[in-house]
């Protein structure tokens, strides 16, 4: 038989597997339909950005575990672990439902629905979800970070002086009522959205502002360290024990702001939404830059020498001042404000101290005064937004979080006591409150 003759026998007895292949791919065919797509994609981001904003809780952690003395460290450790847990259960039992009541509104647009959090049956089996967003338990694990933002920005002002039971009892308080009640005046649809027109993209004001309101309430009540503040307004600084980790701490935080402010773009279904996303990532970069610039140009005019932790707190003020609006500022805007929001710092913390207001890790500066610029920032670049309507909300959310957190604190400090004793202090609360040492290796004596 001649080779040509051969050749088409060949070309076919090679096509026979292929097509059965083809037939096997076809019966198999696990592409879903195009229903499901927006489901898919955005139920993965929020999943993403929640471990991307999980991981600031190690930030925060690390942050105030530098910024504290030595003989504070291990108490610092022990609050950021146990708050963000109270806040996984508290934001399951009550806060989810409570900031995002959909119709269910126990006092319309103010007070949302009292339930714990149900997630979707397995599989989706027998069930008409709605496929044009994501799933319950991505949405619920993304905004459950959001909660236990608010409250690790409270542990670092409150530092090496506050009992740990009483600052747990607060942290329920704060992460099962207080925040999700003033968060669904914006994010559920509440009051403040449908009435003022406020625009709070990622949290300047609904995260950062609330946790630095109800530090300063409870920095007020608790005074401040013994020593800090001497006759005639001295100040006697106490520099934190391990600046290396406070950095590592800063970029962690940084890293995870990614999160924090990309996931709020909040759908990932169509390129435009990935294209904002993009956008978002890449201004919330470039605000952090600026606020660690002008923080490290600004103190070296005003001391001579840079000041480090000036410095790391700037980059986390510009991050703050982005927060509300991270979409439509150019990337030089958004180096902008999130300068300004590094000079508020560098200016706030001295100021802090004028007034003899103690907060050790500048969380008060960084996430309320930093805040309160960013909100009102957005009416630079969003059109939408009205000086009035973030002004107002500002307002509001500061006097509604400030009273209520302030009344929990001094009904703590009046019921068990939110102070350490003179003694527990001056030794430290590693061994007063815990019983243990961090670095039991560089132990005195």
């Amino acid at each position: 038989m001649k080779l040509t003759k051969l050749l088409p026998l060949a070309a076919g007895l090679v096509a026979l597997p292929a097509l059965g292949f083809a037939q096997e791919a076809a019966e198999v065919d696990m592409t879903p339909p195009n229903a499901e797509i927006g489901y898919i994609f955005t139920t993965f981001m929020f999943l993403v950005t929640g471990f991307l904003v999980m991981w600031m809780a190690a930030g925060f952690t690390m942050l105030e575990a530098g910024l504290v003395r030595q003989k504070n460290t291990a108490m610092q450790l022990m609050k950021n672990v146990a708050l963000f847990s109270i806040a996984a259960i508290m934001y399951y039992l009550i806060g989810y439902n409570l900031m995002y009541p959909g119709d269910g509104w126990t006092i319309t647009n103010v007070l949302g629905a009292f339930g714990w959090t149900s997630l979707e049956p397995v599989g989706l089996a027998d069930t008409e979800t709605d496929l044009t967003y994501a799933s319950v338990g991505s949405d619920f694990f993304f905004q459950l970070m959001f909660c236990a933002t608010t409250a690790s920005i409270v542990s670092g002002a409150l530092a090496e002086r506050i009992k740990l039971w009483p600052f747990l009892i607060f942290v329920v308080v704060l992460t099962g009522l207080i925040y999700p009640i003033q968060a669904s005046w914006k994010w559920g649809g509440g009051f403040l959205d449908a009435n003022f027109g406020f625009l709070d993209f990622a949290g300047s004001t609904v995260v950062h502002s609330v946790g630095g309101w109800a530090a300063l309430a409870g920095a007020l009540i608790l005074g401040p360290r013994i020593g800090k503040y001497g006759k005639g307004g001295s100040v006697h600084p106490m520099p934190g024990a391990n600046l290396p980790l406070a950095t590592l701490g800063t970029f962690i935080l940084w890293m995870g702001w990614f999160g924090f402010n990309g996931g709020s773009q909040l759908y990932m279904d169509t390129a435009g939404n990935v294209a904002d996303i993009s956008r978002i990532m890449a201004n919330t970069n470039t605000a952090a830059a600026g606020g660690a610039l002008a923080a490290l140009i600004l103190t070296k005019v005003l001391y001579r020498k840079p000041d480090l932790t000036m410095v790391l707190n700037g980059a986390l003020a510009g991050l703050v001042s982005i927060t509300a609006e991270p979409l439509t500022p150019s990337l030089g805007m958004a180096t902008v404000i999130g300068a300004i929001g590094g000079v508020i710092v560098v200016f706030a913390v001295p100021f802090l101290d004028k007034l003899k207001i103690d907060d050790v890790v500048g969380a008060i500066p960084v996430h309320l005064f930093a805040g309160i610029w960013g909100t009102i920032a957005v009416v630079l670049t969003n059109g939408d937004a009205s000086l009035f309507g973030q002004l107002i909300s500002i307002v509001i959310v500061g006097a509604f979080v400030f009273v209520v957190s302030g009344l929990v604190w001094f009904i703590l400090k009046a019921v068990m006591g939110i102070r350490v004793s003179e003694e527990e202090e001056v030794q430290g609360l590693d061994i007063g409150e815990l019983g243990m040492e961090a670095y039991p290796e560089f132990a005195k004596g």
